[in-house]
């Protein structure tokens, strides 16, 4: 506690933790906030993690948190920190425990008003056909080498099997296989805990929303959004098969803390040299979860693909039902950035962040190039959601970075004291929302109460120039885990 009087305005936007905040510094923290959203990461503790982040060897620049900034595992929700990748280290606390969960966005032809008499049909035939839920195994029974072959290759080995569209990967990173996936480096654990998940929504707060776009700014035409249009989003991850990767590789790098020699302000922010052995093999069983997240939102694609042919009588391909784009907030990345005038190859660390590159990026695909990469930005239960595009600023301020979400101002178990979910799901059903879910326990812990403001979150990217608003969706119906 206590890192406000010691933050420094930079402008409207952004403030600064000067590196003499802490001992150990290596770099300022920079915090892109509203005073309001200063004040409460303090209170949870979450601007000392930013000054621990910049203790880290090897990190540049400055240790960053987007305006969704909240506390952590080791770095907080929204932080962003890149480290040289000859001398610097990987944390798995800087990726987190549900490696690559992300967003997709999926498109339709259809508009709000010939689709509105038909969605509780479709809810309830999307209801029956994702699978979600704490633990939940899916529609998908892999034996243990085609689970292997889905890390390894990620969303085209999906494809290939019928599960999917060819040119759905052109719309996801990496074109849907990160590179460097070596299921070798994954556990017996893991593997046990990831079988049968692809596909499956999962619980906590990822979820399944049919949305109507609201609003629209240019762009939005050439991404293929317009006002009264019926949208799908996708919120899921890498489910336990992440979890576990993520657990085993804090386990071993905390075992080799000592053999390299950091002393860090946090055991939580235990990290191995990029080019260690322990670095190379988190990195490598990481690329397996980041794959097995595209598959999962991929397949999770196909399911609604099918419902919405049977509840339309249509094809999905007359539907115009076509991925946006599917990006991460969880996962770290070799990326070149331009420091002090100097192009350095770097592990940019994003948790809680999205990349948000603009067109020139070699990265972004290139029917992207004119408009910048899409950024897919939930909202809460209840409140908007938004889709965003990538700035040349941004590579100059964050790491070509932007915010992943609304943020969390209240713990999951404060929500279930002050909400109950048959009171919430009766409070959003009144605001026109359809409503379902594995567990009326489990939404209340997502209730939007417990979550910042989106819309400011997303009006600080934008007055930040780390990223720029196109669109705006309101929710019509919420499928949650």
């Amino acid at each position: 506690m206590g890192f406000l009087d010691k933050v420094r305005k930079i402008d409207e936007y952004m403030w600064e933790i000067p590196d003499d905040a802490q001992e150990g510094m290596r770099v300022p923290g920079i915090v892109f906030a509203d005073r309001e959203i200063l004040e409460k990461a303090d209170g949870d503790n979450a601007l000392q993690q930013v000054a621990n982040v910049a203790c880290l060897p090897g990190i540049v620049k400055a240790s960053l948190a987007m305006p969704d900034i909240h506390w952590g595992y080791g770095f907080p929700i929204g932080g962003v920190a890149a480290t040289l990748a000859e001398d610097g280290v990987i944390s798995p606390g800087g990726v987190g425990y549900d490696i690559s969960c992300g967003v997709r966005l999926v498109l339709t032809s259809l508009s709000w008003e010939e689709a509105k008499e038909k969605l509780p049909e479709l809810l309830d035939m999307l209801n029956a056909s994702v699978p979600k839920g704490l633990g939940t195994k899916g529609r998908l029974h892999l034996e243990r080498s085609e689970m292997e072959r889905l890390m390894a290759k990620g969303a085209p080995e999906l494809v290939a099997r019928g599960i999917g569209w060819e040119e759905d990967l052109e719309a996801m990173e990496e074109l849907g296989r990160y590179p460097g996936a070596d299921p070798s480096k994954v556990s017996e654990r893991a593997f046990a805990r990831g079988k049968d998940q692809v596909g499956t929504l999962g619980s906590g707060n990822h979820f399944l929303e049919i949305q109507v776009v609201e609003e629209t700014r240019p762009p939005a035409d050439e991404l293929g959004l317009s006002e009264g249009q019926l949208v799908v989003m996708v919120h899921s991850g890498s489910r336990g098969l992440g979890h576990q990767i993520c657990t085993d590789y804090i386990e071993i790098m905390g075992a080799s803390l000592k053999k390299y020699g950091y002393s860090l302000p946090d055991r939580q922010l235990v990290c191995a040299p990029v080019e260690s052995r322990e670095g190379r093999d988190y990195l490598a069983a990481m690329a397996c979860a980041a794959n097995f997240a595209m598959c999962n939102r991929e397949a999770i694609t196909h399911w609604i693909r099918e419902c919405f042919e049977r509840t339309f009588r249509s094809g999905a391909r007359n539907l115009g039902m076509h991925v946006l784009y599917d990006i991460s907030h969880n996962l770290a990345k070799i990326e070149e950035h331009v420091v002090d005038g100097k192009r350095l190859t770097l592990m940019v660390h994003r948790k809680g962040a999205t990349r948000a590159f603009p067109g020139t990026r070699p990265e972004v695909p290139e029917r992207y190039s004119g408009t910048g990469q899409p950024v897919i930005i939930p909202g809460d239960m209840g409140s908007h959601s938004y889709v965003l595009v990538g700035t040349q600023e941004a590579l100059e301020k964050s790491f070509g970075s932007t915010c992943h979400g609304a943020g969390r101002t209240m713990s999951r178990k404060a929500a279930k004291k002050q909400v109950r979910g048959e009171e919430l799901k009766r409070r959003l059903e009144r605001m026109g929302i359809l409503v379902r879910a594995a567990q009326l326990s489990g939404l209340a812990e997502e209730a939007p109460e417990a979550y910042k403001d989106v819309r400011a979150v997303v009006e600080i990217c934008e007055g930040a120039g780390i990223s720029r608003r196109v669109a705006r969706m309101r929710p019509v119906a919420v499928m949650k885990g």
